[in-house]
């Protein structure tokens, strides 16, 4: 039987420490947990990473 081709994408979430507002994006190389990366895009509080996962895609 052929096995699948495993893919893994890896995940940064930052969360904002003012609004609770979680965004998903790609992991860019540097990415640390707990790091302040940028402000919000809402209230303009400062986003802090809250975790870095990966994702497997099949192909």
């Amino acid at each position: 039987m052929f096995s699948k081709e495993k893919i893994i994408l890896a995940y940064t979430v930052e969360k904002c420490k003012k609004c609770n507002l979680e965004r998903k994006r790609k992991y860019q190389e540097g990415d640390l947990l707990f790091a302040e990366t940028s402000k919000c895009d809402s209230c303009d509080g400062i986003a802090v990473i809250e975790k870095i996962f990966g994702e497997t895609i099949e192909k």
